[in-house]
């Protein structure tokens, strides 16, 4: 099975600019239920980052940091690990474990496609075993 087959669309993505607040990232996530927000790269050859709930209480709560003065760049993990639509799951799953991560973006030529979860992994093991 695909990465392709089984992320999250790119449609259903929260993306925000680089230079937005992370108050307005804050406000994005809560809105949409979600608990990760793409930062959109920067030109063409940019590079696209993650926002998660981690990132935000890093930043704010440890480092003591301004919700009202830091933006989304300060704060994102960017560029942010990713892998190819075209790639098989269980390597992203390797991926995942071994680096202690819960999302990868989906990115193919620097274009942003969709981004895989441990969520959406589980899921198909869990439909799998329900056959």
């Amino acid at each position: 099975m695909l990465v392709e087959e089984i992320m999250t669309p790119l449609e259903r993505l929260i993306i925000v600019p680089q230079m937005s607040p992370v108050r307005e990232a804050l406000q994005q996530m809560r809105i949409h239920q979600v608990r990760s927000v793409v930062m959109d790269k920067n030109g063409t050859h940019g590079a696209y980052g993650l926002v998660t709930y981690k990132n935000i209480l890093q930043s704010i709560i440890a480092e003591e940091g301004d919700i009202d003065l830091l933006s989304v760049y300060d704060i994102a993990a960017s560029p942010s690990i990713s892998v190819s639509a075209k790639l098989d799951v269980k390597y992203a799953a390797r991926m995942m474990v071994q680096s202690s991560i819960k999302r990868l973006l989906v990115i193919d030529n620097n274009e942003l496609k969709g981004m895989l979860t441990m969520t959406d992994i589980i899921t198909i093991l869990m439909n799998e075993v329900e056959k």
